[in-house]
């Protein structure tokens, strides 16, 4: 009788370690690749927002800005974006005149159409546009890398020129390394999972942008 109390503790034990054994091979790289993909998607959309920050800033300034407070604090506060806008002059076109059948420097010279210049807010301006869907919080939030949600890291961002024929090209690069990005999870999966993107000669995180060539391609595209 004690033999066989023995040999069920036994199994029991057995039947324990194996159900470990199998949550640790199977069911928590599964959980932690559904989290690498969430976090992935979550910063995504943040870096692609900031690019439209950035490419925003660029057309209004000219070059690109490597400060968060400078990026948001222009754009949101100032009034500072160039824009031309086509205005007709309807009282100036006789009756027997179809504005539409002539070209823009025929009606221009004319004086049928004019051109106005205004300066207009870029954010609003965005947001006329449709290219941006935040409010004023959500952008200042941008800085913030989404996971994990209790460090409040920022995202780095950098900004400056390079030569290209001649040129001085303005450049900016914004971004987070995984290891930030997944510093709370499985320590052995996360380090498992930059040596895989290293071996298959990836940038271990996410960015937008290279401080190194004039592009704003993000590597999660």
């Amino acid at each position: 009788m004690k033999n066989k109390t023995l040999f069920q503790i036994i199994l029991g034990v057995v039947a324990a370690g194996l159900a470990v054994w199998l949550y640790l091979s199977i069911v928590k790289p599964v959980k932690f690749d559904n989290e690498y993909t969430k976090r992935r998607d979550a910063c995504a959309e943040s870096l692609k927002a900031i690019r439209t920050l950035e490419d925003a800033y660029k057309n209004t300034y000219g070059c690109f800005t490597g400060s968060f407070d400078t990026l948001f604090s222009r754009l949101i506060n100032e009034d500072s974006l160039k824009v031309v806008n086509k205005k007709i002059n309807y009282d100036k076109i006789p009756e027997d005149v179809d504005v539409n059948e002539m070209t823009e420097s025929e009606a221009l010279k004319a004086g049928y159409i004019s051109r106005v210049t205004e300066f207009v807010n870029p954010i609003e301006n965005l947001r006329n546009n449709k290219k941006l869907n935040l409010t004023n919080e959500q952008i200042l939030n941008l800085r913030y890398v989404p996971y994990p949600r209790d460090a409040k890291n920022e995202f780095q961002l950098q900004a400056g020129f390079i030569e290209k024929s001649g040129y001085q090209m303005p450049v900016f690069e914004c971004l987070v390394m995984m290891e930030d990005l997944l510093s709370d999870l499985d320590h052995q999966l996360v380090v498992n999972k930059i040596a895989e993107l290293i071996q298959n000669q990836r940038f271990p995180g996410w960015k937008v942008g290279d401080m190194t060539q004039a592009v704003t391609d993000g590597n999660f595209e």
